[in-house]
């Protein structure tokens, strides 16, 4: 795989992530528990969105194409999209999105900051930047997770059910294949199954804390890096690129 092509793969993945989980916050706007928390939550989503934009405006000077970062974010199909499907699960209540939350801030806090090592210097100042960010979103989220888990017998029993439904997405996160292999071995990639034990240890400190346990999982849900996703994901596109399919090349 040529530099260039793994390069934009690469940070397409990255988007993408962002992008849809950004997406699947933005849902919570109006509607969250308290009025600090719907603020909270939008602020959490418009740093996800801030570094989506970076990453796909990256990737359509790398691609060559003149694909801009809307082109890029709101006009390809459904199997072209590269996230990670716990990005793309459905919100369900509130304890199931802290949990989602929490899993990807717990896996981001260490992935940026090998990211700051980048040989690539435009990958390592958008890891810079969005360390910061992701910081704030574990401390958050786990601030939550505790409150939730060793709050009321209620939210203790959705959290345990959250866990159940979503534990099951978090292996692929750490799976390296041909593009993280190749991204890594150009010096730009960070290698994810080293980040595996350190995620390990942050979730069960916070679960711990909050009388919970990670449910064990005898088989991890996978695809998503391929563009094979659940049924949620074609949903979302619905809604994310409305605007651009009725009116093409609209621009604000």
């Amino acid at each position: 795989m040529a530099k260039d092509n793994t390069l934009f793969t690469y940070l397409l993945r990255l988007a993408d992530d962002h992008l849809i989980l950004s997406q699947r916050l933005g849902e919570w706007t109006g509607r969250a528990p308290t009025l600090e928390e719907d603020l909270a939550l939008t602020n959490i989503a418009l740093d996800l969105i801030g570094q989506a934009r970076s990453l796909y405006s990256y990737a359509g000077a790398i691609e060559g194409r003149g694909r801009d970062e809307d082109q890029l974010a709101f006009t390809r199909p459904e199997r072209d999209y590269l996230n990670a499907l716990i990005v793309e699960q459905p919100n369900g209540d509130f304890a199931h999105t802290i949990v989602r939350q929490f899993f990807i801030a717990a896996f981001m806090v260490p992935f940026w900051r090998e990211m700051e090592n980048s040989g690539d210097a435009q990958l390592a100042a958008i890891a810079a930047k969005a360390s910061k960010e992701v910081a704030y979103h574990l401390r958050h989220t786990s601030e939550w997770v505790v409150r939730l888990g060793d709050g009321t017998d209620e939210s203790h029993r959705r959290m345990v059910e959250a866990l159940e439904d979503l534990a099951m997405y978090t292996g692929e996160l750490f799976v390296n294949d041909a593009v993280t292999d190749a991204a890594v071995a150009d010096g730009f990639g960070v290698n994810v199954s080293s980040l595996e034990k350190e995620w390990r240890q942050t979730v069960d400190q916070v679960l711990g804390e909050a009388t919970l346990e990670l449910p064990d999982v005898s088989h991890m849900q996978s695809g998503g890096r391929d563009g094979l996703h659940t049924e949620h994901l074609g949903h979302i596109l619905s809604e994310l690129q409305y605007m651009q399919r009725a009116y093409p090349g609209l621009t604000w």
